[in-house]
């Protein structure tokens, strides 16, 4: 098997199709590039869905990954090892937080921050037995576990999963009044996306953040950030609530904190928070392992410098400029910040799925969703001549659609 269509056919027989990829097969990759098992080479725009934020082989965190693998890869939580301290010290004052407590994926630390939201309900708010709810928003994205999905309002991630958790209360996103609305007396958090980049990169009207803030103070509850793609400098700031100023009560991070070398999330959040949590009632066995935490401290390193934070900022008005130069030219809308951005695209001309495999054979990696959007988030070490000329393959895909 070495051939991309022999790859192909052997993982589509031979795999569980919980992905519908592009007809790719990456072989290598370093910086914002990645080349094929066929030695072309495509501009990533993707980023492992921010993940890769920092590049591929990035040389600091592959060298900290390297050095690391040499000593000690896995102890498990049962003992200390000697790069912990250093990564819950420093990923806690990146978030401003005393505690964090480390997982493995994105979808875990989304877990864990409902775990301890309930029991900080119950043991500290003093909400009634198994009465606590938590608000979260419409077309979210969290993951695809069962109690995830249980909130989820995307038919393709909830249906015929149940049946669901009960406890969480959906209401629109954008809209301080839903929230209000949807408050009671055992509601303990407000969770929620800062950006929403599953739904397509939807920016919330400005002042959301300040307003969903200062609710959750009045009322007495936890305002969650889940900060897995919008934060570690892909906005421009290194967490998406910085652009309003707004410290939540809790941090959930993933994706670019594992510096796209292996997976590590956590949560962040003060002593009176993650205090509610005792020996034996949360934890993984590859949490917080050596090799996770020697990879976080190599990307807080890079994030304490704010280079990519500038950067994302920098090449992000360059980003939203020439994408809004094509509106009127096949594109109708486009949202984000930094280096980030959601592309909805003219459905009479194309789905987001054609456009994005029109793009590939214009050497440019990227995703579509829902339908007639594409979503861009390159690595933020692109270089600003890359980043055109990925806006340029852009034009040219669609001015070819228009022509057909």
């Amino acid at each position: 098997m070495s051939t991309t269509q022999e790859l192909i056919d052997v993982s589509e027989r031979r795999s569980a199709h919980n992905y519908h990829p592009l007809p790719v097969v990456i072989h290598e990759a370093h910086g914002a590039w990645v080349t094929d098992v066929e030695g072309k080479r495509y501009l990533d725009c993707l980023s492992g869905y921010s993940s890769l934020n920092f590049g591929h082989s990035n040389p600091k965190i592959i060298g900290a990954a390297q050095e690391q693998l040499k000593n000690l890869t896995l102890t498990s939580r049962a003992f200390y090892h000697d790069q912990f301290a250093t990564f819950c010290a420093g990923l806690g004052d990146l978030t401003g937080k005393d505690m964090i407590l480390p997982m493995n994926t994105g979808a875990e630390a989304v877990e864990t921050a409902v775990k301890v939201a309930r029991k900080w309900g119950y043991e500290v708010k003093g909400v009634r037995p198994e009465q606590a709810n938590i608000i979260v928003m419409e077309d979210n994205f969290h993951g695809r576990t069962t109690t995830i999905v249980s909130f989820s309002t995307d038919p393709d991630a909830r249906d015929n999963f149940g049946p669901y958790t009960p406890g969480f209360r959906i209401v629109k996103y954008g809209s301080v009044e839903a929230i209000r609305e949807a408050v009671d007396a055992d509601t303990v958090a407000v969770l929620f996306e800062p950006i929403q980049g599953e739904a397509g990169v939807l920016v919330p009207p400005d002042g959301y953040l300040t307003q969903v803030r200062e609710l959750c103070t009045a009322e007495g509850i936890l305002m969650i950030a889940d900060e897995i793609q919008s934060g570690l400098g892909r906005t421009g700031k290194t967490f998406a609530c910085d652009h309003e100023g707004v410290v939540p009560d809790m941090y959930v991070l993933g994706k670019a904190l594992g510096g796209g070398v292996v997976p590590v999330s956590a949560i962040a959040a003060n002593k009176d928070i993650l205090g509610v949590i005792k020996p034996g009632q949360h934890g993984s066995t590859f949490g917080g392992n050596p090799l996770a935490c020697a990879v976080g401290n190599a990307v807080i390193e890079i994030l304490n410098t704010g280079e990519f934070q500038a950067r994302a900022a920098e090449l992000g008005e360059v980003l939203h400029a020439r994408l809004r130069e094509l509106i009127g030219h096949g594109v109708v809308t486009v949202r984000g910040r930094g280096l980030w951005a959601g592309v909805d695209i003219d459905p009479s001309l194309a789905s987001g799925r054609e456009l994005s495999k029109a793009l590939m054979a214009r050497g440019v990696l990227a995703k579509d969703t829902h339908g007639s959007t594409i979503r861009l988030a390159p690595p933020i070490v692109i270089s600003e001549e890359d980043l055109v000329w990925a806006v340029d393959q852009l034009a040219d895909a669609l001015a070819s659609f228009r022509q057909s």
